[in-house]
């Protein structure tokens, strides 16, 4: 396991599940041990100290509560419930034993990775107030809420500014519409993911030279977008 990454721990008895989900987060950029009980899961996270637990709620061993109170006796980990269980007092458990977010099955494992950075985002916070690009050009300020484009401020909206320093700290990874669409606006967003084009339009608008050639913001098609910034 690449330790330069963020370790992601995936316990589910689904083999299915686990592949699926380890595909998804590595192509974000994680590095992902998958397991399929609750020995390899106690295992596993002493060897490998994961920065987050996904964790099924039912095991072949043991379940997922009894998990997620064990670890969290050692450990204050973001740990993410799955779960087939879709009543409000079942969720509302899950939450008060420990967990720090609760997901249905059946899911979409993009919006299970839009979940792991918001949690993620929660629990750690920003390690880098200040980022420079371009020899000083654009300076992202994430203590001032701020971006200086030439020392100038770009004049940023509450929401683009969220994506600007979302993409700005992880240079070169690429985030899907629905991974921005929480950070933007978090889980409760109902609307369609093309607000986000509109925002990045508008981002361009105020820091790219040429808006058509972009230096910054970058589209990866079919995808969603990156930072491109040096």
């Amino acid at each position: 396991m690449n330790r330069n990454r963020k370790r992601i721990l995936v316990v589910d008895d689904e083999p299915k599940i686990v592949e699926v989900v380890t595909s998804y987060l590595e192509k974000s950029g994680y590095a992902v041990r998958g397991v399929f009980s609750g020995k390899e899961a106690y295992e596993s996270f002493e060897r490998e100290k994961p920065s987050l637990v996904i964790l099924d709620w039912m095991l072949p061993d043991t379940t997922g509560e009894e998990i997620c109170r064990t670890l969290r006796q050692k450990s204050d980990v973001p740990i993410i419930m799955l779960t087939a269980k879709v009543e409000e007092e079942d969720i509302l458990h899950g939450l008060q034993i420990g967990a720090d977010d609760y997901v249905t099955k059946p899911f979409s494992p993009r919006q299970l990775v839009a979940r792991v950075e918001a949690v993620l985002r929660r629990t750690e916070g920003d390690s880098s107030p200040v980022l420079s690009f371009r020899r000083g050009e654009l300076i992202v300020d994430m203590d001032g809420y701020d971006v200086l484009l030439n020392g100038c401020p770009a004049g940023l909206t509450p929401n683009e500014f969220k994506i600007v320093g979302a993409l700005a700290r992880h240079p070169n990874k690429v985030f899907t519409r629905e991974e921005l669409i929480a950070i933007v606006s978090g889980d409760d967003f109902n609307g369609f993911d093309r607000v986000i084009d509109t925002h990045i339009k508008n981002i361009r608008q105020k820091i790219e030279t040429d808006t058509r050639n972009p230096e910054y913001i970058l589209t990866v098609h079919g995808v969603g977008y990156k930072f491109g910034g040096d």
